[in-house]
């Protein structure tokens, strides 16, 4: 109740004496101020929803660079959702010469969902283990152990933990669609090591039933059902994991070896030896690492 009138009194106070239309307008709509091909790009998107209308806006924001690291981000964003990923690709790879340091990274990570919608995995697994490799070396997040991300306009602390296991649960999946399972599995497990959830662990277990592990993948799928797992009471992950146990208990070992594809030895190689580094250069690694660190043996070569 106590929510319910919190979220009354915010939208109340839009109105009060002294606030102008225009003010109330562009808070509403979380539309910038002004009348830049920037700011008319977004009212064609977000109030007019004329996606086409706002990425010639956009082009033109970007060819006048008129707030040229919010006009590549979401133009590429507007063309994903119109199917036109390709574009978006070239387009974000043709001008991110023009933006900012600080926006390359966000940058990174729409070309990681556009390579996903494109079904281009080799170009995704490139750029996942580009961005791994800068947390390894102390460079992503600007040295520093948070960022501020934004999602559906609300800001947030994301901290480098939780990026690293995100970007290696997105690493485990790209595995998963070249059918490189045994490779999927060293990742998704480095991922539940680092900071562990129920959708990664339900991965993890597919990951298993492809590899005809069937008790190691019960062992996961339990550990999910018994609320062992961060994110076992999310209602779409227990639906998930409930599904696994039914493929589960619908399949036969069978007496022949699966043709599984190798481990990409230099990749895991080289997060040995990055890991035999950070502990005694604990003061120029980021700590998170040192903490996995103990378990590298765990990696199959």
């Amino acid at each position: 109740m106590e929510e319910e009138r919190g979220s009354y009194n915010n939208k109340k106070s839009l109105f009060l004496p002294g606030k102008k239309k225009e003010d109330v307008y562009h808070v509403l709509y979380k539309v910038p101020f002004g009348d830049s091909p920037y700011v008319r790009a977004k009212h064609a998107q977000l109030v007019e929803k004329d996606p086409e209308a706002a990425i010639v806006l956009f082009w033109k924001a970007i060819n006048v660079r008129d707030k040229v690291d919010s006009a590549l981000k979401d133009m590429a964003v507007v063309m994903k959702q119109l199917d036109r990923s390709q574009e978006a690709i070239e387009a974000i790879s043709s001008f991110r010469g023009l933006c900012s340091k600080q926006s390359q990274e966000s940058l990174d990570n729409v070309l990681i969902d556009l390579y996903k919608k494109s079904g281009k995995i080799d170009e995704q697994i490139d750029l996942l283990k580009r961005k791994l490799k800068l947390i390894y070396q102390g460079e992503a997040f600007n040295g520093k152990l948070t960022k501020t991300a934004r999602s559906h306009g609300k800001k947030f602390q994301v901290s480098i933990k939780q990026e690293t296991s995100r970007l290696l649960g997105n690493l485990g999946w790209a595995y998963m669609q070249k059918m490189n399972y045994v490779m999927a599995e060293v990742v998704y497990r480095k991922a539940q090591m680092i900071d562990p959830d129920c959708n990664k662990a339900c991965n993890l277990g597919l990951c298993l039933i492809r590899q005809a592990r069937y008790e190691d993948a019960q062992l996961i799928v339990d550990d999910i059902l018994k609320g062992e797992i961060p994110g076992s009471d999310d209602i779409k992950s227990r639906k998930r994991a409930e599904d696994l146990v039914i493929e589960l208990k619908s399949l036969i070992p069978s007496s022949h070896t699966l043709d599984l594809l190798v481990l990409d030895d230099e990749f895991i190689k080289g997060i040995e030896q990055l890991m035999n580094e950070w502990g005694p250069l604990r003061s120029k690694r980021l700590p998170i690492f040192e903490e996995i660190s103990s378990c590298r043996n765990q990696l199959a070569c």
